[in-house]
């Protein structure tokens, strides 16, 4: 990359993001991020807002729910028997739990109601059906290294794929 081109968010940057979200008028998160652009690294909307800022400028960026976590899916809210859940697991109505199915898979549910025999979950994501805004500052914008360019995405040690240590899927190399 040319040397003026580092300091514009383009496919293949790293790019450092200071943002505050908010959801119909409330603040949701306030944060910084860094992230491989081009890459489906971020939601896709947001992506598309940021091409093309420079570093240091400033973007209010709304991104329709179809553009972010996509609209809320009835059909992900389904029921589930309570002996599927090991005897000692606290079931926590309305709060995002982590849960692992039969094949071992890692998802993220909330219960929203409980009886005797079954457990209803939303596996909808929390923001889904949600327009998201944005108020976004770059900080900064580098080129990606080969190996980031190679997988994808940032690494920064086991935890960046989401491996939790276990690095044997061959993600982190």
């Amino acid at each position: 990359m040319e040397e003026n081109e580092l300091s514009i968010v383009q496919e293949d940057a790293v790019v450092q993001i200071a943002y505050n979200l908010t959801v119909s008028g409330e603040e949701i998160e306030s944060d910084t991020l860094e992230y491989l652009h081009g890459y489906g690294n971020i939601i896709p909307g947001l992506e598309t807002g940021l091409a093309g800022l420079k570093v240091g400028e400033n973007r209010k960026v709304h991104v329709a729910a179809e553009d972010a976590y996509g609209e809320y899916d009835q059909d992900q809210v389904i029921e589930v028997s309570r002996s599927a859940f090991p005897a000692d697991f606290e079931i926590r109505m309305g709060e995002p739990m982590r849960l692992r199915d039969a094949a071992g898979h890692i998802f993220q549910g909330v219960a929203t109601a409980v009886s005797e025999d079954t457990v209803e979950l939303d596996l909808n994501h929390p923001m889904a059906g949600k327009d998201l805004d944005f108020d976004v500052t770059v900080l900064g914008v580098r080129p990606a290294t080969e190996e980031e360019l190679q997988h994808g995405h940032l690494h920064y040690g086991c935890s960046s794929c989401g491996s939790d240590g276990d690095c044997s899927d061959g993600c982190c190399g």
